[in-house]
């Protein structure tokens, strides 16, 4: 039990109940908000990268961050595929080109970090590319330390039969059917492997400068809760939300007249209002 709450707040399961989950989300957010506006004012550069097994939770939290948030400061990166253009490039590169500006926080979803978990569990690379990666990365992470980014880095821990059950739920539900793909279906038989892989990652670059940051993720209300938590405890930011504007009465331009509604193609109104029952419509 969780010594920072009282019983009443968890289930017979030890899960936090969906009121108190929705309060303390809701709170965290508005410090979020906070971060926000300090990172664009102090012109910080703020790179948080979320790695971890599939189906760990990683979207979730990466969503209950933003939601808030303006878009224009606090940018998601869930890159597919490398192009032919970009295989030819030096490793990194396409990382590179999405790093944060001054007065901006990145969301990686998934980073640089492929090469050391599913290139290395499925054969998309060679050994000699993975070893190279070992070497650069921990050095490539210093300098971009070295140069002024805070770089945060996460790994989403989930146990097999948590993934299990969450990969069959993507299976049967048609809306999350997308998340599941035939790599999540290969990854099934290949958890001692990615565990392996996941190790030796470690092992090379859980490094004093940018070290990992292991978010139990079993129950994904705990692990969205103490995972923003954590990154808001990585900064000792100050409240620059702006105050209230004060608004002044409008005026209304009376010798406006309006075409009829009749004129405009009108989305058809399957849902509330028909538009001739708006009497002020834009």
């Amino acid at each position: 039990m969780t010594p920072d709450h009282p019983d009443g707040w968890y289930d017979e399961d030890g899960v936090l109940k969906k009121k108190h989950y929705k309060r303390e989300l809701n709170r965290l957010q508005e410090e979020l908000v906070k971060l926000q506006h300090w990172v664009q004012e102090e012109g910080l550069q703020v790179c948080v990268v979320f790695e971890g097994r599939d189906a760990a939770g990683k979207g979730g939290v990466i969503k209950r961050i933003t939601r808030r948030l303006n878009p224009r400061v606090v940018r998601i990166v869930a890159l597919g595929k490398p192009t032919e253009r970009e295989q030819g490039q030096w490793y990194f590169q396409r990382y590179v080109e999405q790093l944060p500006t001054a007065g901006e926080m990145t969301l990686f979803d998934r980073s640089w970090y492929n090469r050391a978990g599913v290139e290395r569990v499925m054969g998309f690379c060679t050994d000699e590319e993975y070893e190279e990666f070992l070497r650069s990365c921990p050095e490539f992470e210093r300098m971009l330390v070295r140069s002024g980014t805070v770089l945060v880095k996460y790994w989403f821990s989930i146990s097999d039969e948590v993934q299990e059950r969450r990969f069959r739920k993507r299976n049967e539900d048609p809306k999350r059917r997308w998340k599941l793909s035939p790599m999540d279906v290969e990854a099934r038989d290949r958890w001692a492997e990615y565990s392996r892989a996941k190790d030796e990652m470690f092992e090379h670059t859980d490094v004093d400068e940018a070290p990992w940051h292991v978010v139990h993720a079993d129950v994904k209300r705990h692990a969205r809760l103490n995972c923003i938590s954590h990154l808001l405890d990585q900064f000792e930011y100050e409240d620059y939300v702006p105050e209230p504007m004060d608004l002044p009465e409008r005026t209304t331009e009376s010798t406006y007249d309006r075409p009829p509604i009749d004129d405009q193609r009108w989305v058809p109104a399957r849902y509330g209002s028909n538009p001739e029952d708006v009497a002020d419509g834009a």
